[in-house]
């Protein structure tokens, strides 16, 4: 097997990654890295990504860092349907959109209010700040709206008709914030049936890709429950 896939499924770009690989057919060697126990912090793990993060793949000798840049290789090394990453210029130009919005839209208001309402007080003890909430929340809203409201707007995916490496990125994304006890779908149909959409059209992989944060989000749940009572 030549293609190494390091990855930890509580990482929003590792999920997208493993949910491609798995309906594309691609086979890869699995190597876990447990952000949990801290495994991306390791010098061995720096050999392969210099900035200890996750997701990286190796292949044949040869890495890749950052999760757009790994499947836009995957797409060019890989035999995988062209609606993924299509190879006419304009129609890829639709997915590139996407793909350098996502950077400073839904990749960092999402991270950013799942990190400051769950992760940051599960780490630290502290309770969040209800001030940071707020404006993190509010800065989270209007970037759903925007993909309710344009990217989505009389489109069945981010891109058109058919479904691509930029939807697999963006519902990985918004799926976390659910960690946080934040509904997505809420006000937003249009965003919701995209969500379902992309699952039904990627199932089992994307159920099983989010499985555990899935587990965790019942148990968030669960615990909050109990402490009201």
């Amino acid at each position: 097997m030549t293609l190494k896939f390091y990855f930890d499924l509580l990482s929003q770009p590792s999920r997208a990654i493993h949910i491609f690989l798995k309906i594309c057919n691609i086979p890869f060697e699995s190597k876990l890295i447990n952000l949990g126990k801290m495994e991306h912090l390791t010098t061995d793990y720096q050999q392969i990504h210099p900035f200890q993060k996750v997701p990286a793949i190796e292949h044949n000798g040869f890495k890749v860092i950052e999760s757009v840049a790994i499947l836009r290789y995957i797409c060019r090394e890989f035999n995988v349907a062209d609606h993924w990453y299509p190879k006419d210029s304009k129609s890829q130009v639709k997915v590139d959109e996407y793909l350098e919005w996502q950077h400073l839209n839904t990749r960092v208001h999402c991270a950013l209010y799942f990190r400051q309402k769950f992760l940051m007080p599960l780490l630290t003890g502290r309770p969040e700040v209800p001030e940071k909430i707020m404006e993190y929340e509010k800065r989270l809203n209007e970037c759903l709206d925007l993909l309710e409201n344009i990217w989505l707007k009389n489109k069945s995916y981010l891109v058109g008709t058919e479904i691509s490496i930029a939807d697999l990125l963006g519902t990985c994304e918004v799926e976390q914030v659910r960690l946080a006890g934040y509904n997505p779908h809420e006000g937003r149909p249009q965003l919701a049936a995209w969500m379902k959409r992309v699952a039904d059209e990627t199932s089992p992989h994307y159920q099983q890709a989010h499985m555990l944060l899935n587990k965790l989000i019942g148990k968030t749940k669960e615990s909050t429950l109990k402490s009201k009572f």
